[in-house]
């Protein structure tokens, strides 16, 4: 296939182009995820509305299950935006995935509770968060390959790492929404009628961002969206399966094994913590919002960090830091977590648990992208990243919960240790430090100038693994 290249924009040229494309891209993130974790935060004040239960643990551990049902369609949203994203556009992709997101905080923020409608309270808050699992579940994998593919060589892991910003940012700003309304509404009625606000401000801020994403620059070129449509004879289409699973199958296998660990310790530390603490450790709800803002704020902050340090250093060393300190450190600190009631010490403790992922947040969206060509990286991404999210972050509420009602905590520990040490023999055996990948020899279609240049060249070709780039020349 032939493309026309365009003149090279200058580096401070190039940098005002990635910033502006990174922050109308990390702005969907944001509400999307903040419209994901909502749900979680404010399980505690709405769960009594759907849930039969009058045991307190059985009603959370049912919320819980209907959370990670959310997580089942992930794989199915992956599949669809990512074929979308690598035949339609980046741009389209994101677009339709917010707008989901969006009528799905809404229809929760109207829904009748069981007291109005009986069952079906429940079937219908099933099939929105369904919905909006298929949502996020493209959101991820989509977004990952338009911040990697937006951002400039020579900071693309601080620039991509701001996926990582705004996702945890989401979780943080339903947790600051939290905060604010128990501190301004009685308990009476923010379990009464309080919940629906925050999903009332998701559905908003979706739409906001609807409009803001209509003037993102598409990263892939006419040409590449042209050649998705191309049928050529003993050739698999781009964005397809069967380019995925013929061509790029290894790297497939090897952005599920980066995924496992990662996200096990990422919704343990940041998500299931907030019950952990309440159920276990015996802290006060309001207690443990404060510890969790601001755990995650500084959370937040660090991504940049780290993600500067793998633009210094590399991928690699970072992930194995996530890994060793993982493994070494997860059961130290949620069994001392478990038996403490001092607030400052569960904050140092969630904290030290999170310093720790860092070395996995900052950079997977990067290093999963950085696998895959452009013809098929916005599905093999999204792919790998939901199938070990399906299977194993999303149930890491449900398996948390259900471990906590049988007295048997200490088997999470494990569970969670285990799942970071199967990602450290991926991180150390399957990945090299600055090896060139497929967004360092892909000409970048978000840097062309707008005046098309002359000449044209062809495309290298790609080994059976699929880990050597398609060329420019």
């Amino acid at each position: 296939m032939s493309t026309q290249q365009a003149a090279p924009l200058s580096e401070a040229a190039q940098t005002r182009k990635a910033v502006s494309n990174i922050l109308k891209g990390s702005a969907g993130n944001l509400v999307e995820w903040f419209d994901l974790y909502v749900y979680t935060v404010f399980a505690a004040y709405f769960q009594s509305h759907f849930f039969n239960s009058s045991d307190d643990l059985q009603a959370g551990l049912e919320a819980m299950a209907v959370f990670s049902t959310s997580f089942l369609m992930r794989p199915i949203g992956s599949w669809f935006f990512g074929r979308y994203a690598d035949r339609k556009g980046r741009k389209a992709a994101l677009t339709l995935s917010v707008t989901l997101m969006s009528a799905g905080s809404f229809a929760i923020a109207i829904l009748p509770t069981q007291d109005v409608i009986g069952l079906w309270a429940l079937i219908l808050l099933v099939f929105i968060r369904v919905v909006q699992g298929f949502s996020v579940g493209g959101e991820y994998g989509t977004s990952a390959t338009y911040m990697s593919e937006a951002a400039t060589a020579k900071r693309r892991g601080f620039f991509s790492s701001f996926q990582y910003v705004t996702l945890i940012g989401g979780q943080m700003l339903a947790l600051l929404v939290l905060v604010i309304l128990q501190n301004t509404m009685s308990k009476e009625d923010l379990t009464a009628w309080g919940w629906r606000i925050p999903f009332a401000i998701g559905g908003v801020a979706a739409l906001v961002v609807l409009w803001l994403r209509r003037s993102m620059e598409e990263t892939l070129s006419s040409d590449q969206l042209r050649a998705a449509h191309v049928k050529v004879e003993g050739e698999a289409q781009p964005g397809t399966m069967k380019l995925l699973l013929t061509k790029h199958w290894k790297p497939l296998l090897i952005c599920i094994g980066i995924t496992l660990g990662g996200t096990v310790a990422f919704y343990t530390y940041t998500n299931f913590i907030l019950k952990f603490m309440n159920d276990t450790s015996g802290i006060a709800k309001t207690d443990t919002s404060v510890i969790n803002f601001w755990a995650l704020f500084i959370f937040m902050l660090l991504q940049p960090v780290y993600g500067l340090i793998s633009d210094k250093v590399g991928r690699k060393p970072l992930l194995i830091w996530f890994g060793v300190t993982g493994v070494l450190f997860t059961w130290p600190l949620l069994s001392t977590l478990s038996g403490t009631k001092d607030p400052f010490i569960a904050f140092l403790l969630m904290l030290g648990g999170l310093l720790m992922v860092g070395g996995y947040t900052s950079i997977n969206a990067l290093v999963k992208a950085e696998l895959f060509p452009a013809s098929i990286r916005a599905l093999g991404v999204g792919l790998g990243y939901a199938i070990a999210n399906s299977l194993f972050g999303g149930t890491v509420p449900l398996i948390g919960a259900a471990l906590q009602k049988s007295d048997q905590v200490d088997l999470f520990f494990t569970y969670v240790t285990a799942a970071i040490f199967i990602s450290l023999l991926v991180y150390i055996f399957a990945l090299k430090n600055k090896k060139s990948t497929h967004l360092d020899v892909e000409q970048g279609n978000a840097f062309a100038a707008k005046a098309a240049a002359k000449g044209a060249a062809k495309g290298a070709a790609k080994d059976d693994d699929g880990t050597k780039a398609r060329v420019d020349a």
